[in-house]
């Protein structure tokens, strides 16, 4: 499984760059548009300093037509890194840019799938990734956890090396079910990571443990001062 950040705010990828196991960052114009004017190209070189040259960084073209995107994809690459995997919506210019690209041997993540055909072409244009849009299927009374299975068959079924990375969430649940369903990949926003990591639940437990370890040991008493105190008692 690969846990992705949809976002490009620095501080939320430093964060959670050290606490999961963090594949990448993806991005989009709506995403970049929470940013404000930044200087792209330098914040971009930014997000990759942050998470290494392992994880891997999505950036979408802007371009409506075939031949813009091919030049935004191209000006991401060149003022980027090479290794950028270029975000293509799956249209009709989209998968005719998305064909060029491949044949370039250019990373190639293909966005905005709302159908399981558009999925279904996307991996036959040889896409690295597809990104379903699971909270924004769900939206439509379309079954995204079905599709994404269905999407899942047809890699396998065709041996193809393309990859699930379902996007669009809006709460931990769905994130379970695009995995569940059969996706390599989800890419998601620090929000979900929060409430995720944060439960109530979680913390309480926590709390019951330590209260339950102090009353023995005592107030801030710890494994590694426990042994601390071990050790500086025994000289």
């Amino acid at each position: 499984m690969e846990f992705l950040l949809d976002t490009i705010h620095l501080d939320a990828i430093k964060r959670y760059v050290k606490v999961i196991p963090l594949a990448g960052v993806t991005s989009n114009p709506s995403i970049v548009k929470k940013e404000g004017k930044i200087d792209l190209f330098t914040h971009l070189k930014t997000v990759r300093s942050i998470i290494g040259d392992q994880a891997s960084l999505h950036v979408q073209v802007v371009s409506e037509d075939t031949e813009g995107m091919i030049k935004d994809a191209h000006t991401v690459l060149e003022n980027v890194d090479r290794n950028v995997y270029i975000k293509v919506p799956v249209t009709e210019a989209g998968l005719a840019a998305i064909k060029q690209l491949k044949q370039e041997n250019v990373n190639v993540t293909a966005t905005a799938i709302y159908t399981k055909f558009q999925g279904y072409l996307a991996i036959q244009a040889g896409a690295d990734y597809i990104a379903p849009y699971f909270n924004r299927m769900e939206n439509m009374n379309i079954d995204a956890k079905a599709s994404v299975a269905e999407l899942a068959k047809a890699i396998e079924r065709t041996d193809s090396r393309t990859k699930i990375l379902a996007a669009s969430f809006k709460n931990v649940g769905q994130v379970n079910a695009a995995f569940e369903a059969g996706a390599q990949a989800a890419t998601m926003s620090a929000d979900i990571l929060t409430a995720a990591l944060g439960m109530p639940a979680i913390n309480k437990a926590v709390t019951d443990f330590t209260a339950d370890w102090e009353s023995v040991f005592g107030k801030g008493e710890t494994i590694y001062t426990l042994a601390k105190d071990a050790v500086t008692a025994g000289k």
